[in-house]
């Protein structure tokens, strides 16, 4: 067993049920689990029985944050000038004729850089949507099973799916759809070879086909009732713009969420992207049915999408999550600074009735654990939960006069460089800023290197 222990931690934020805060205690960790939270270790000198001792004095602790949509191999395809000003529909068609030229390399090194980011801005667990599958382009999700191991950060992939390409009304060319058979023959492959459903588990997958634009009926009713054959999660974009709602009113005569209600998609198990278009029926629908949402806003603002209902579900109970969605749409891949532009975000459009700083760290960790089905497992600092926590110090300047609400301080101040430490199922993952298991100098080198390959070869 390894353990690990955190003394003398100025201020712990559980983000529990009772939203507990702990001031001046210790944080022990064994075998990639909370084992004890309390002021008595360090008082009786026991420091020396832990294979790592960490002194958290001066510094305020919180859970690992969630992030329950992203594209990481979109990392690669950011700050292009020729999309800045598109909207999603030409936005996609215009990146589809790169993203088709993806491959293993491509997907490790921008996975590797993607997920590094987060890291080092406190998530611990990351939820990534993949979808293009290039012919002969290798064993995609085993690429970022690599990054993912390489870092020590905790992942659900997705077998995402498209299957309606340009000639069939969709938007991806040819070269990244396949057929409904070979999409629900890897999906058996991939989730008997990567879903993992152990407590402490670093790796599970979700079925994700793209969205109602790009994939067929058949494709997202049989993909619904496989996921449930298999008690895996079903992940897709949803009323993201309003094209995509004219799109579906024209092709099958109803709204976004009534076309997948009618093939299976409603329930604690289903979990989509954005959500910004619903109407107040269906919002109420998403809560009687307990189906959540990913919000998305760095994302929504670039693209001109829109600005989700967030107040109003969660005033509903919407389990509502977070997200920094494709680094192509958000140019980052920073949790940290998507609260803070959340935060914002709703206290210019909704005022009063705007989340809260802590709201919105709670949907961040506890919010965003329960839309992966991991609430028990994930988002808070309790006894028993896995050990994913980060640490930042409160003498930073850029913190100086803003560390009386610790509950609030991280959305309505912000950080601006990388937190001191991200441990991740015990085991710390950065420190001092900087990532322990990857020479980020050398990584930027091999990133950059095929960078320029991927985006030369156009």
């Amino acid at each position: 067993m390894s353990s690990l222990l955190i003394k003398n931690i100025d201020t712990l934020v559980s983000c529990d049920e009772e939203d507990h805060v702990y001031h001046n205690v210790d944080l022990v960790c064994k075998d990639g689990r909370i084992f004890s939270i309390d002021q008595s270790l360090s008082a009786a000198g026991e420091s020396g029985a832990f294979d790592r001792v960490i002194d958290g004095s001066g510094m305020f602790c919180y859970p690992g944050l969630v992030n329950t949509h992203h594209h990481l191999y979109q990392v690669f395809s950011r700050n292009l000038p020729e999309v800045q000003n598109l909207e999603l529909f030409d936005w996609l068609v215009a990146l589809y004729e790169i993203w088709k030229g993806l491959n293993e390399d491509t997907v490790r090194l921008s996975s590797l850089t993607g997920m590094g980011e987060l890291m080092k801005n406190g998530c611990t667990t990351v939820f990534d949507h993949h979808y293009v599958f290039p012919e002969n382009a290798g064993d995609l999700i085993a690429a970022q099973w690599e990054a993912a191991r390489t870092l020590g950060v905790r992942m659900h992939f997705s077998r995402g799916s498209m299957d309606r390409s340009r000639k069939d009304g969709g938007l991806p060319p040819d070269s990244v759809v396949q057929t409904v058979d070979e999409i629900m023959e890897d999906s058996v492959r991939l989730i008997e070879t990567w879903q993992d459903d152990s407590f402490t588990s670093m790796h599970r997958i979700a079925l994700a086909p793209c969205s109602p634009f790009s994939v067929s009926e058949t494709l997202l009713r049989e993909s619904a009732v496989l996921a449930r054959q298999y008690g895996v999660r079903l992940h897709t974009h949803l009323c993201e713009t309003l094209d995509e709602e004219n799109y579906t009113l024209e092709k099958v005569g109803l709204r976004p969420l009534a076309y997948m209600e009618k093939l299976g998609w409603l329930g604690d198990d289903v979990w989509y992207a954005h959500g910004i278009h619903f109407n107040t029926e269906e919002l109420q629908l998403l809560a009687d049915t307990k189906t959540g949402v990913c919000h998305c806003p760095v994302s929504n603002m670039k693209l001109s999408s829109g600005i989700a209902r967030i107040p109003e579900m969660l005033a509903l109970g919407v389990p509502v999550g977070l997200g920094v969605d494709g680094s192509a749409s958000n140019d980052g891949s920073n949790l940290l600074e998507e609260m803070r532009v959340c935060y914002l975000l709703h206290r210019l459009n909704s005022s009063e009735k705007a989340p809260s700083g802590y709201d919105i760290l709670k949907m961040a960790t506890m919010g965003s654990a329960a839309l992966l089905g991991r609430q028990n497992e994930i988002g808070s600092l309790e006894h028993g939960k896995c050990a994913d926590f980060f640490l930042i110090r409160k003498n930073r300047l850029e913190l100086t006069g803003a560390c009386r609400d610790p509950l609030s301080v991280l959305c309505t101040v912000g950080l601006k460089a990388p937190v001191d430490y991200t441990v991740v199922n015990g085991q710390v993952a950065v420190e001092n800023g900087r990532l322990v298991n990857v020479d980020e100098e050398r990584l930027v080198y091999e990133a950059e290197r095929e960078v320029t390959r991927y985006l030369d070869g156009l």
